[in-house]
């Protein structure tokens, strides 16, 4: 049975939907798992598909700088499916009332979270002082938070690193968090490694710095009021049910990205749902009329099917499937059919 098509939403309006969201706006969130803020990954198309995986993962968007809501296109860094719910919007930024007017927008649009970042290595948005770079500004980020919660009644949450060079000590860790939580913050995503703001790029900055889980286990005994999830190189739901013996929560990027049928175990394995699992044929048949609607939008099939080529990782025919949707979905016209005959592909293995 296909899932019910919504139509995206591109203002923030009140609809009659034919499926409730799990979460709407104002509702309290269950963060025990979610798919983390990914740069030219998590848009809109990639968090549609993401749902049809699991009704319950908290969905994150790109990062929205601030800059970009304030004097660009609000409708394009804004627009989302309700069938996305429950989904947050995560901002980058340093000014606390450009982010308490950010934090305003996200409200009004209907999502359910805020989220600053600070954790995002990246030169680019360190120019301006964005990301990981403001854990050695923890009063600044303080100042930011109290802003934001003045200004929504919705979460406002912080992401960011165990640390950065020249300022990695255990001791500096619970000072950012404390100064943080003072302000108001009461949940925080701890990715587990420090982040190096020379020297290394993202992508090293996701693998060269080793991996301090204790440190993130530690902050929730130390501050066992706050609500605290784990990131970095989770991989399996052997880590995840690990990790959840000592915080609150998990957080996937990549590996949800690039093998995202293990989120179809989410909503079993964590939420203690009895619907059937869903199988990978079924879910890009339930994403055909998502599909069909958005090619009439003039959405190219490639900027859709570009997150699904990951569905069959590490199945027979896997690579087949990923071959034929990159070198069919690019092309002129190119329809839904392409994905099916994809899936076809893998079938005849």
């Amino acid at each position: 049975m296909m899932a019910p098509f919504f139509p995206a939403c591109i203002a923030p309006m009140e609809t009659e939907f034919m499926m409730q969201p799990v979460v709407k706006a104002g509702q309290g969130l269950d963060r025990k798992f979610s798919v983390a803020p990914m740069m030219d990954w998590t848009d809109r198309h990639c968090r549609y598909f993401h749902r049809i995986l699991s009704r319950h993962a908290l969905l994150y968007t790109e990062m929205v700088t601030t800059g970009a809501l304030i004097y660009g296109d609000k409708h394009r860094f804004l627009q989302h499916d309700t069938f996305e719910y429950p989904l947050a919007l995560q901002l980058g930024g340093h000014d606390d009332k450009d982010l308490a007017t950010c934090a305003g927008l996200a409200e009004q649009w209907g999502y359910q979270e805020v989220n600053l970042n600070v954790g995002c290595p990246s030169d680019r948005v360190q120019n301006g002082r964005i990301g990981a770079c403001l854990m050695a500004e923890p009063q600044t980020v303080a100042n930011a938070v109290r802003a934001m919660k003045d200004a929504v009644a919705i979460p406002v949450t912080v992401k960011h690193r165990i640390g950065i060079n020249g300022r990695d000590s255990w001791q500096e860790l619970v000072d950012f968090v404390g100064t943080v939580a003072d302000a108001g913050c009461d949940t925080f995503i701890v990715h587990a490694r420090i982040a190096v703001l020379e020297g290394l790029s993202p992508k090293e900055n996701r693998e060269v710095p080793p991996l301090k889980p204790d440190w993130v286990y530690e902050l929730k005994r130390h501050f066992p009021m706050l609500t605290i999830s784990i990131n970095g190189g989770i991989k399996s739901f052997d880590e995840i049910q690990h990790h959840l013996q000592h915080v609150d929560g998990v957080m996937l990027g990549r590996e949800a990205y690039q093998n995202p049928y293990l989120l179809a175990q989410v909503d079993a394995r964590l939420y203690g749902c009895e619907q059937p699992l869903v199988s990978r044929s079924e879910v890009v048949h339930q994403m055909i009329p998502y599909i069909e609607s958005e090619l009439t939008r003039g959405t190219w099939l490639s900027h859709i099917s570009r997150h699904m080529l990951g569905l069959y990782h590490g199945v027979p025919g896997g690579r087949r499937f990923r071959r034929y949707i990159s070198e069919n979905a690019h092309k002129q016209g190119a329809g839904a059919a392409v994905l099916l005959d994809a899936v076809k592909l893998v079938e005849d293995v």
